[in-house]
């Protein structure tokens, strides 16, 4: 490739960004306030800007040129020439190198320096001010891509929601320690989809993997400068560009053929996008791309004061919805995750943000319907996380069809029940049956809930039976960051300890917390490394902690082995059951006339739940009926489901309670397939009798099958 390109033709505005077309490329970029824009090439290693190339063509407010002699490979980056106004949200500034927002691969780091930012910091006029710095030798590149692919017979898994179960994870530290993965390939995609950890991934019944944000992203300055890293990665800049510390070699081929093995596997993957802010921060933040292209356009700034953003994130700024062009690029950005690297939906983080019409949140936006309108998008999983920091903002519930919905209800209200709060039980009961409350009015189904106990912004479930404070302080911050209300327990001792009885009720609380989030309505979420015994050492907001706290040690005690067999049992009864994953809400009433409830709910005397009974304050004893052998719901052929019947008893109080089993009448037989307290095996737990007490234990779950005596609803059977 020669150092310097001559020719250029007019191109096209569309599509934007780079495209090689086989014989040259053309390259456009969106900038409705620029006055001149140019298009920067540089050297293979990208260290000497080796030509500038005026894109003089202007169609639709998009600047574009067409380089013949430009290949795959060719590194580039764009000086945008125009006013440098703050007060009145101008911020060009052509002595910054920006990165395209439409770049396929960004090669390179943000070397930081004071030259990254576009006003002069310590100036007595702050970001009014204007640095001539260059900023080039600084920031990372972007590159030329082929995107030529052999997809062969790839096919998406496309699971139900109903059958799906969600392991999130971090790309590298969920494979960094892995002692089954060649040393090269440990923390990358193409360690994901190694052997030995694909196995794992199904022995352990995932059906999808959310992987945590893998577009291209920055670790923050300050961060830097205290020697940690943005580990996370919420703070995108490059959109389409999939992160290369997470590549081995090519980030594009490995990516698609990482995407390619999991599905092969029957795992869908599942992205989670940031698409509410950028790196760039506030108005004191450098300037990389969006701000340097069109600040106007690009962000939602403050009327009142236009050199200020409206912050609905936390993260010093939130994209402009209103503006045409930032949803283009927004769709633009999902259809290439789907179309061309073959992901089979997304996660929004922070997803209210993008609801935003003016300040109020609102669910019939812009954003939904185009989303809803869009024959690729519509057809994916869209997960939103239904919050973000503004007025507002906290919409559980509010989302619309089409959309599921990390529910932190469902977790709150699971975490205090087994911490032994009183009064929950009604609460309880509306989460682990799908929250109708949130969702049955809007016509959603049970699967608009995704379920999670823990999640990677918070403790680990070893964590969470741990420690009953956050131990943050290596971020550095004072342990100042991360949520002080975690409703944890210790079980009696803060951290680690040799105590013999502290453990064993820990792995107890572990069990019956991961019970039932598997045996819940709804769509389960487990955290990677819960399975495992993954520990943080008490830090709830590990966002920076590149090292071995985030990373998951997969080198296991007979404790940790034994915990993970009883994760994997009860994963297997949730995928045989149909009972346990409905595609319907329950009822609470009679099943065809027959006298026998879709769902039944007892108290510890083996009576139906009263509504007195519901509301006491000491109550944390109940126990649940489940008729599989009346399920009313078809699977995707539309083939009757059948099911056997089963009884779940919970008890989270601190001393046992005996539990009357049902039907004495009917010499009804049941097996326990899993007592918390008594046994990690499933299937081992014996049989007993109808009308007999079934000693369960304090903090324990049960779970028997009806092993023998008919019902009236299985003498209806076909």
């Amino acid at each position: 490739m020669s150092e310097t390109i001559s020719t250029v033709w007019p191109g096209q505005s569309y599509p934007i960004g780079a495209t090689w077309d086989g014989e040259g490329v053309n390259f456009a970029l969106f900038s409705e306030h620029a006055q001149k824009v140019e298009l920067c090439l540089f050297d293979a290693k990208g260290r000497r800007e080796v030509e500038r190339i005026d894109l003089y063509e202007r169609t639709d407010q998009v600047w574009h040129g067409y380089l013949p002699e430009a290949r795959p490979g060719q590194l580039y980056g764009y000086r945008v020439h125009g006013s440098y106004d703050p007060e009145h949200g101008q911020r060009c500034n052509p002595c910054k190198l920006l990165l395209d927002p439409y770049a396929r691969d960004i090669v390179g780091s943000v070397l930081w320096s004071d030259a990254q930012f576009g006003y002069r910091i310590g100036s007595r006029h702050g970001d009014l001010s204007f640095d001539r710095r260059d900023s080039a030798p600084g920031m990372p590149k972007c590159r030329v891509v082929d995107p030529a692919f052999t997809w062969g017979d790839d096919r998406a898994p496309h699971t139900p929601w109903d059958e799906t179960l969600i392991c999130e994870l971090h790309v590298k530290g969920f494979t960094h320690l892995h002692p089954d993965v060649p040393p090269a390939l440990r923390g990358t995609y193409a360690g994901l989809a190694t052997a030995p950890v694909v196995e794992f991934l199904k022995r352990l019944g995932v059906t999808a993997v959310e992987l945590m944000p893998v577009h291209t992203f920055v670790d923050d300055r300050h961060l830097v400068q205290k020697g940690l890293r943005n580990y996370w990665g919420y703070n995108s800049i490059g959109y389409f560009a999939p992160d290369a510390r997470y590549a081995a070699g090519n980030p594009l081929q490995e990516f698609k053929t990482m995407v390619k093995t999991l599905h092969s596997a029957g795992i869908e993957v599942i992205l989670d996008v940031v698409y509410n802010h950028t790196a760039e921060g506030s108005q004191l933040g450098p300037t990389l791309s969006f701000r340097g292209i069109d600040n106007l356009a690009y962000y939602r700034l403050s009327p009142a004061d236009p050199r200020c953003y409206m912050d609905y994130t936390g993260c010093g700024n939130t994209l402009n919805m209103q503006h045409p062009r930032v949803l283009q690029l927004i769709m633009d950005s999902l259809r290439y995750w789907v179309q061309e690297m073959h992901v089979d939906g997304f996660r929004f983080d922070l997803a209210s943000a993008l609801a935003r019409e003016l300040h109020e949140v609102d669910r019939l936006g812009a954003f939904f319907d185009i989303i809803h309108q869009d024959p690729v998008i519509s057809r994916v999983k869209l997960i939103a996380e239904p919050w973000d920091l503004g007025e507002g903002g906290y919409q559980v519930g509010n989302f619309p069809v089409g959309w599921v919905e990390w529910n932190d209800r469902y977790r709150d209200s699971v975490r205090a029940y087994w911490k032994g709060d009183g009064g929950l039980i009604g609460e309880f009961a509306h989460r682990i049956t799908g929250s109708s409350d949130l969702y049955a009015s809007s016509g959603r189904r049970p699967y608009a809930s995704i379920n999670y106990v823990t999640a990677h912004d918070g403790f680990t479930l070893h964590d969470l039976v741990s420690y009953n404070d956050k131990h943050n302080e290596a971020n550095l911050d004072d342990n100042r960051d991360g949520a002080a209300r975690n409703l944890s327990w210790n079980c009696g001792s803060e951290g680690p300890t040799p105590d013999a009885a502290i453990n064993a009720l820990r792995a107890q609380q572990k069990r019956n917390l991961i019970a039932t989030l598997l045996l819940s309505q709804g769509v389960p979420m487990l955290l990677a490394g819960d399975a495992l015994g993954a520990t943080q050492h008490g830090n709830n907001n590990a966002y920076c902690q590149d090292n071995d706290i985030s990373w998951i040690n997969w080198e296991l005690d007979a404790a940790q082995r034994e915990f993970l067999d009883f994760v994997r049992a009860v994963a297997r009864l949730r995928q045989r059951h149909p009972v346990f994953h409905r595609r319907s809400f329950f009822q609470g009433r009679s099943i065809k006339g027959s006298g026998v409830k879709d769902v039944l709910w007892l108290d510890p005397d083996g009576h139906e739940m009263s509504d007195q009974k519901w509301t006491d304050s000491f109550a944390r004893c109940l126990g649940m009926g489940l008729a599989g052998s009346g399920l009313e719901e078809r699977d995707g052929r539309g083939r009757r489901l059948r099911d056997e019947n089963f009884l779940l008893l919970f008890n989270a109080h601190h001393e046992p309670v005996p539990f009357l089993l049902p039907g004495a009448d009917a010499a009804r037989v049941w097996e326990v397939l899993f007592d918390t307290a008594l046994s990690t095996a499933v299937g081992a737990g014996g049989s007993h009798q109808g009308g007999e007490d079934y000693p369960l234990a304090g903090r324990s779950m049960v779970l028997l099958r009806l092993l023998r005596g008919e019902t009236e609803a299985d003498k209806e059977r076909p």
